[in-house]
C-alpha cells in the first residue's frame, strides 16, 4: 500500500471543494494507494509510471508516484465546477 502526501496548495483546493466532489476524489485517491498504476492515467504524452493523474467528473489531480518509498504525492488538484 502506498502512503498519500499532499502539496499544501493541492490540499487546500481539495479541502475547499464541495463535499460530493471531494468525496469522489478522496475515494479515487484511496484506490490509487492500493494500485497506483491501475487507478490512474498517464500524465502527458510519456508513460513513465511516475507522473500520473486521476480524473473524476468534477476534478483532476496530478500525482507523483514514488515506487521506491511507496508514496503518492498530490502535486495539483483542479476543481472543474
Amino acid at each position: 500500500m502506498y502512503r498519500l502526501k499532499y502539496d499544501p496548495a493541492a490540499e487546500a483546493v481539495h479541502e475547499a471543494m464541495p463535499a460530493a466532489a471531494s468525496e469522489t476524489l478522496t475515494l479515487a485517491l484511496a484506490d490509487a494507494c492500493h494500485d497506483p498504476i491501475a487507478a490512474t492515467q498517464p500524465y502527458g504524452d510519456i508513460e513513465d509510471e511516475v507522473m500520473r493523474m486521476i480524473v473524476t467528473g468534477q476534478a483532476f489531480a496530478v500525482l507523483l508516484i514514488g515506487h521506491t518509498l511507496k508514496t503518492i504525492t498530490v502535486l495539483q488538484v483542479n476543481y472543474l465546477a
